[in-house]
């Protein structure tokens, strides 16, 4: 490509980014309008969590389902992400980052409840490894509220704490990118099969 054209491409690419209108940021803080959490604000998101989430925002799969796996994270303006695991939640703070989180909650998987509890994340032990369930991660990240239950349920799992469970969710995030939309993919092929 010669110097002119060049320059009249690079123009015609300017000209169209002026056009498209910016996002709104929030209001008082830096984030764009399209990751905001879209439900209303809420005090009280313990409450039924599943009933007012029942589908995570980031990957739309059942919060019911996938209750032992499911976080919350209460933001101080009062919006709530009610996600399907740690992986999603880990997306949620990182488009969120002007938002400060109230609290964050992950289920105890060391409760013998059918639908397994909301705990304080911050405060809950992760098995990480071992063998659980994982979802939507190659690795599995249980989380247990009390020390003692993940050390009976870690088999050859390790047990790490919040800051280290959300870290590694943040490490392997790429890897199970790709292997999700693989996943998918391979799950829309099966879909277009089935109906020809």
């Amino acid at each position: 490509m010669n110097r002119r054209n060049f320059l009249l491409a690079g123009s015609a690419v300017a000209a169209i980014a002026a056009a498209v209108p910016a996002a709104r940021a929030a209001e008082g803080d830096g984030t764009p309008m399209q990751f905001m959490p879209k439900t209303p604000k809420d005090a009280n998101p313990l409450d039924n969590d599943i009933g007012k989430y029942p589908k995570c925002p980031y990957c739309g799969m059942d919060r019911k389902q996938y209750h032992f796996s499911r976080h919350l994270i209460h933001y101080s303006d009062d919006l709530v992400d009610g996600t399907c695991s740690l992986h999603c939640a880990a997306i949620s703070l990182s488009l969120n980052l002007d938002r400060v989180p109230k609290a964050i909650y992950a289920p105890d998987n060391g409760s013998g409840l059918e639908i397994k509890p909301l705990t304080n994340a911050e405060q809950a032990f992760y098995v990480i490894g071992g063998d659980h369930k994982p979802v939507m991660s190659k690795t599995p990240k249980t989380s247990f509220a009390a020390k003692v239950a993940a050390e009976a349920a870690k088999g050859t799992g390790e047990v790490v704490d919040f800051d280290k469970a959300l870290m590694l969710s943040y490490m392997s995030m790429a890897d199970d990118t790709k292997m999700i939309r693989m996943r998918r993919e391979e799950r829309r092929r099966a879909m277009q099969h089935k109906g020809h």
